[in-house]
């Protein structure tokens, strides 16, 4: 009886310690600085970088909802490391609690350190800690990282990880800027056939700033805006290749490189067009891509032939000039000439721009391309970075009409003015 109580005893203790197995480095919410973005700067030394935390503060909402002592929602710090990944421990000289890089949204780079031909060399730590995840967010700032952090201060959201989400929600959703995943930067460049695009942000307000406002010309920066408010912008994108940031695209460009790529989402927007029957007015319009491009690639020759037709719904909802396109069938189909036409111009130009300043593919028309070749070798041979510059591309807008309002049609100006 004793032996059998000795084994029951000893049993028991064992089932104990399984309970406890993987418990043994548990760390509660409290003990952790949660790091919610990176901000990446040259540094003055060779080999290092300037890093930027924005620490979040789990425990702010709940100490003020519980009466207790009100904390900060966030940290700032910033120092010098060799990397990021080393930077975990660095920062616990002046942060007491164990740095974590578990809710990690985004890498803030300076489109300075972007531009650095050895960017990429840095950025590729991101697939050897565990802890960032792949669709972790890419923004190019146009200042410093460390200033665009301090400097962006949204008065709505109290806790960043919120704004954050909201910001990159809506303006990815209304086309001001792309997804800016970071797995696609490393997708792309590892391929060696596009470009690769990102949101582009800044803090600082060009003197030389937009007054009409209008997505041709809205780039970060670029915007007028008067008020007490948040002074961040994210407007464009940056332009990578072969992991180095080459240029600039304006929300305009972004919005149609994103409804002729095949592999990125459909942005629904709203945009100003110039009416086309009285030029000192415009037209107040949403456009939204039912369905993906129709792309075809001839590649038998050396310079490949790219054939596109862009499906696009136009929702019309300001009526200025008050020439009633609801109901005229006339002055509609004159109207979508007009768009049709407006918009193949800014793709030609942008195709232009894209074969002769950054001479590679940006709308993805090598996944259509590679589907012609049988082996690897084969595609390789081709050559699709040489031999994009000087292919033939020619796009065609088909413009289908939706909603013209909640009252398509208005009393003419004539009659309310008698």
């Amino acid at each position: 009886m004793i032996k059998k109580a000795k084994i029951t005893k000893l049993s028991l203790l064992f089932v104990i310690l399984n309970m406890l197995v993987g418990c043994w480095d548990l760390q509660e919410i409290d003990q952790r600085a949660y790091v919610l973005g990176i901000g990446l700067d040259k540094s003055e030394t060779t080999g290092f970088l300037k890093v930027t935390y924005l620490i979040s503060n789990p425990e702010a909402s709940s100490t003020q909802a519980g009466g207790g002592g009100e904390e900060p929602s966030h940290e700032i710090i910033s120092f010098t490391s060799s990397s990021f990944i080393e930077s975990q421990n660095i920062a616990n000289a002046v942060i007491a609690k164990v740095i974590t890089y578990d809710i990690l949204d985004f890498f803030a780079v300076s489109e300075e350190l972007a531009k650095d031909k050895d960017f990429i060399r840095w950025i590729y730590d991101a697939t050897k800690d565990r802890e960032i995840r792949r669709d972790t967010r890419l923004i190019v700032t146009k200042e410093d990282a460390s200033t665009f952090i301090e400097k962006n201060k949204p008065r709505l959201e109290t806790r960043r990880h919120e704004y954050v989400e909201s910001i990159f929600e809506h303006a990815t959703e209304i086309g001001f800027i792309p997804r800016s995943e970071l797995q696609y930067l490393f997708k792309i460049t590892e391929a060696d056939a596009e470009l690769y695009i990102t949101a582009y942000a800044t803090t600082e307000e060009d003197k030389k700033t937009s007054q009409k406002n209008t997505d041709d010309e809205l780039i970060a920066g670029n915007m007028k805006v008067s008020g007490n408010t948040n002074p961040a912008q994210f407007l464009g994108s940056a332009v990578f290749k072969e992991g180095q940031m080459i240029g600039k695209l304006s929300v305009q460009e972004t919005r149609l490189t994103r409804l002729i790529h095949k592999r990125m989402d459909k942005p629904s927007f709203l945009v100003a067009i110039p009416d086309p029957f009285m030029e000192s007015f415009w037209i107040t319009t949403r456009f939204t891509q039912l369905k993906s491009p129709k792309i075809s690639v001839d590649v038998s020759e050396k310079a490949p032939k790219i054939t596109v037709k862009l499906p696009i719904q136009a929702d019309i909802l300001t009526d200025h000039s008050m020439v009633h396109y609801g109901g005229d069938g006339k002055k509609r189909e004159e109207l979508r000439e007009h768009i049709e036409k407006g918009i193949e111009t800014r793709i030609d130009t942008l195709i232009k721009r894209s074969q002769e300043e950054f001479k590679t593919d940006l709308f993805g028309f090598s996944l259509a391309a590679r589907k012609h070749f049988l082996t690897i070798s084969q595609w390789e041979d081709y050559d699709w970075m040489k031999s994009y510059p000087e292919a033939d591309i020619n796009v065609t807008v088909d413009v289908k009409f939706g909603e013209f309002g909640r009252q398509s049609e208005l009393p003419s100006y004539e009659r309310i003015r008698d």
